[in-house]
């Protein structure tokens, strides 16, 4: 058995909750984001429990001259803070600095994924019709199977989160159920199963 078949083929991507919140709907974001922050630390303690690695895939809101620590306690700085703090990353999860609204565009994450022999994503984050749905775009195009847990994504407006949840669902084949309801065991086997050649 290869390194690349020992390693765990599933992945959890968490969206732009490194954030200033200094944009014009900061305050309504806030306010939508606040139930999932503890929803995401809870899937997440229990994703590195089963050895799923943890990606952060975030905006620098301009500070392209900080690193990750850095970054981290700029935000934490901001409106937000609060909301940063519960949901900052361990010194062992990934972290990829995004320039535009997927995670996917010219970012190392592919190749990432690629050296993690992941086939699955579970996707979490803010926002839910803009970052988190292009990221999950992307990833369908390229072949992933794909989890959105409802109750670990926020956007501005409530409504606007459904409608881009019941689009993942239905467009990219992505499974929305609560983050309670999802058994990262079975998703862990299926993946290991799973013999479809994906595109990265």
């Amino acid at each position: 058995m290869t390194q690349n078949e020992n390693k765990i083929p599933v992945a959890m991507l968490i969206i732009d909750v490194i954030n200033d919140f200094n944009f014009p709907e900061a305050p309504l974001l806030l306010k939508t984001s606040a139930p999932i922050a503890e929803k995401i630390s809870k899937l997440k303690k229990r994703a590195k429990k089963e050895g799923i690695p943890v990606i952060y895939v975030n905006d620098n809101f301009g500070q392209w001259q900080s690193d990750k620590q850095k970054l981290v306690e700029y935000c934490m700085q901001q409106d937000g803070g609060e909301f940063v703090k519960k949901l900052q990353p361990d010194d062992d999860d990934y972290f990829v600095i995004k320039p535009k609204h997927s995670g996917f565009f010219s970012t190392p994450l592919s190749t990432l994924l690629n050296d993690l022999n992941v086939l699955t994503l579970i996707i979490c984050g803010v926002a839910g019709n803009i970052c988190v749905l292009f990221t999950a775009n992307d990833a369908y195009m390229r072949g992933f199977d794909i989890y959105a847990p409802s109750d670990c994504t926020a956007s501005n407006i409530e409504e606007d989160n459904e409608r881009a949840l019941i689009l993942m669902k239905k467009t990219l084949d992505a499974d929305i159920s609560l983050s309670e309801e999802l058994d990262l065991t079975a998703i862990i086997e299926q993946a290991n199963k799973s013999k479809q050649r994906k595109i990265y």
